[in-house]
């Protein structure tokens, strides 16, 4: 096992959008898979076909592709293990189910759903396994002819369930948990087939596909932990015990507040999303945001998602998908859930903005812009994006900080104008236009012009404060935006003098 090449997996089922807490499992695999220089592979996991739903599938390979997850092989990608959509391995599976049937590991159960709920009712914590199995109508009760004919003639319905001896220790190495034992007793016989639809239940179809693609490393989240027993068993009872992957389990994303896992229920209600992308349900026409929607970076998400249960074990928070594979250590991977402080989550976003060129946000500004119908110059929204970057969180901040660079105020801010438009704003800046700033060369350098201004202010003993409030409310319509002479050189002198004295007709 230690010489084999690193193969990883994330196998999502196509049920619905991605969650956030996938999102992570996939990302720590992918990390793994670049640290030990190995593979990830993506597998869909669509054998509950009455759980299937239209497009989720695609919103999986698309989230996948903004956030810069890359596989190495897997669904949408191709690779010497297809297919990789478990609907299209049946026949695989069938050899399997069996393999364990004839080696009398596992049998056929044709109890219907009647009356496997009535037996529920009847025995408090009921479950199928070593002391109820001889209460039911399975091929371990019935006599072999009637279970041919159920299986061969009739053609009943039924569930092929694997044989679980009770009273013996299961042990689960656990490389972020430790060793972990389960009595085979508190284990159930889980369904592996389903005669309705000739497919696998999760479990067998999970065993046998890690198994003959090689996976030599299962990542994935501690809410599937209990389901590990099974999966030692079943690789156990197919011969495989010796080439049986290293598991880790994840630990739980939290609530922001209160206890219990994340769900979508508390993102609705605190205002953050919990999807990469949005997403709209087929059946409802229910509307989920997204973070790409929301405005979110895809490395601002990604770098958010690593530290929420991992740690690179030198404070660092700021990281590059590359660093975080550099650095990315298994046992550093806590035990106990991590609360998910979606304020956080922006805080991350702020960073990666701000450290972003100003040439690449021009490139995310520009189809905002269209969309609003203003067509403008790369070079002009490079210019403004260097000076609102700072004060972005969302990429979607960035219309209400600099709508003023692209048309003059609609309204002038009634609050701003209470507070900052005085009984001679309108004489003062009428002055300051015609005095200094009509004189100055037509570049409007911010340095020359703050100068300018500074010695006109002193030779004329104006009150600076009021000046300047009046200026910017006049250039921007509110009390908003960055150094006032940054935005004069941004306008230019013409347009800096039009919206002076627009201000001054307007609010005079």
């Amino acid at each position: 096992m230690s010489n084999r090449r690193v193969r990883v997996r994330f196998a999502p089922s196509p049920t619905g959008p991605l969650h956030i807490g996938g999102v992570r499992t996939a990302l720590y695999n992918y990390l793994f898979a670049k640290q030990q220089g190995g593979d990830l592979i993506l597998r869909i996991e669509d054998t509950d076909t009455k759980r299937f739903v239209p497009g989720a599938e695609d919103y999986i390979l698309e989230a996948f592709r903004w956030l810069g997850i890359r596989f190495n092989e897997g669904v949408g990608i191709g690779g010497s293990h297809a297919p990789y959509r478990q609907s299209e391995r049946k026949d695989i599976y069938i050899m399997y189910v069996k393999q364990l049937l004839d080696a009398g590991l596992a049998y056929y159960a044709f109890d219907t759903p009647g009356e496997l709920e009535a037996m529920r009712k009847e025995t408090p914590n009921f479950q199928y396994d070593a002391s109820t199995r001889g209460q039911m109508r399975n091929s371990l009760t019935l006599p072999a002819d009637e279970t041919r004919r159920l299986t061969d003639e009739e053609g009943a319905s039924y569930v092929v369930r694997l044989l679980v001896e009770p009273g013996s220790d299961v042990v689960v190495n656990d490389l972020i948990r430790g060793e972990v034992t389960f009595n085979s007793s508190t284990l159930d016989d889980k369904a592996l087939f389903k005669s309705a639809d000739q497919l696998p239940t999760y479990h067998l179809a999970n065993v046998v596909d890690d198994h003959l693609m090689n996976i030599t490393h299962v990542i994935r989240g501690e809410e599937w932990l209990p389901s590990a027993p099974l999966h030692v068993l079943l690789y156990q009872s197919l011969g495989w015990a010796g080439d049986m992957p290293r598991f880790a389990h994840l630990p739980l994303l939290l609530k922001p507040e209160g206890s219990g896992k994340l769900s979508k229920r508390d993102a609705d209600r605190l205002g953050f999303p919990v999807f990469p992308l949005e997403w709209k349900d087929p059946a409802t026409g229910e509307l989920s945001v997204g973070y790409r929607e929301s405005g979110y970076l895809p490395e601002a998400v990604v770098n958010f998602l690593a530290l929420l249960g991992w740690n690179p074990g030198d404070g660092g928070e700021i990281l590059s998908a590359d660093d975080m594979a550099e650095r990315f250590d298994l046992s550093h991977c806590s035990k106990s859930g991590a609360r998910f402080d979606y304020e956080k989550g922006k805080w991350f976003n702020h960073q990666y903005i701000s450290r972003k060129s100003d040439k690449d946000l021009a490139g995310i500004f520009l189809p905002m812009l269209s969309a609003r119908g203003i067509e403008a110059e790369a070079g002009y929204v490079e210019k403004v994006a260097g000076l609102v970057k700072e004060r972005l969180s969302l990429v979607n901040e960035f219309w209400d900080q600099a709508d003023f660079f692209f048309r003059p105020p609609q309204v002038y801010e009634e609050k701003a104008v209470r507070k900052r438009w005085k009984e001679d704003s309108a004489a003062t800046l009428s002055d300051l236009a015609e005095e200094t700033l009509s004189t100055l060369p037509d570049a409007f350098d911010a340095k020359e012009t703050e100068e300018a201004v500074m010695r006109w202010i002193e030779a004329r003993g104006y009150h600076m404060g009021n000046l300047m409030n009046a200026l910017r409310l006049a250039l921007v319509g509110d009390s908003k935006g960055p150094h006032i002479f940054d935005i004069t050189e941004t306008l230019g002198k013409e347009e800096t003098l039009r919206r002076i004295r627009r201000a001054i007709d307007q609010l005079k």
